[in-house]
């Protein structure tokens, strides 16, 4: 593939990223949204629906799992790395999943913290930050 190619494309799923965050308020149902965005100190957490509120993280999850994907596939043309970083990303969204709606039956709101770590790495593509320089790293530690 021509790299000014393989270029524009990592740039397009970068932007589709972009595109996510900014109008996530009208994609997502996500009561948390204004609630992380205001002082939490002493505020309770807002009532959701936690089906709808599930189906948002995936849907949302899924987004940014598929370009993340698709841009470790075009930086490193590694078939390998891209079963491995699915099998991860799928892991870590049942783990997070999990402990995100545990925390939100079962914490107080002191654990609000803890909650918001949690719901960004499920929200956000952090995965794609971690990834992509550890993926470099092994490559480059592999090559010596």
């Amino acid at each position: 593939m021509d790299s000014k190619i393989k270029y524009f494309a990592i740039a397009g799923f970068i932007a589709i990223l972009v595109l996510i965050r900014i109008y996530e308020s009208n994609l997502f149902y996500d009561p948390f949204l204004e609630f992380f965005n205001d002082a939490t100190q002493n505020k309770t957490i807002p009532k959701y629906d936690g089906f709808k509120l599930f189906l948002g993280l995936l849907f949302r999850y899924l987004i940014n799992s598929i370009c993340t994907v698709f841009i470790i596939y075009l930086l490193f043309k590694e078939t390998n790395l891209v079963k491995f970083a699915s099998i991860l990303l799928l892991a870590f969204f049942v783990i997070l999943t999990i402990l995100f709606f545990f925390l939100l039956e079962f914490s107080a709101n002191s654990d609000v913290v803890i909650l918001f770590y949690v719901r960004r790495f499920l929200i956000q593509p952090l995965f794609l930050l971690l990834f992509v320089p550890a993926f470099y790293y092994q490559k480059s530690v592999n090559k010596q």
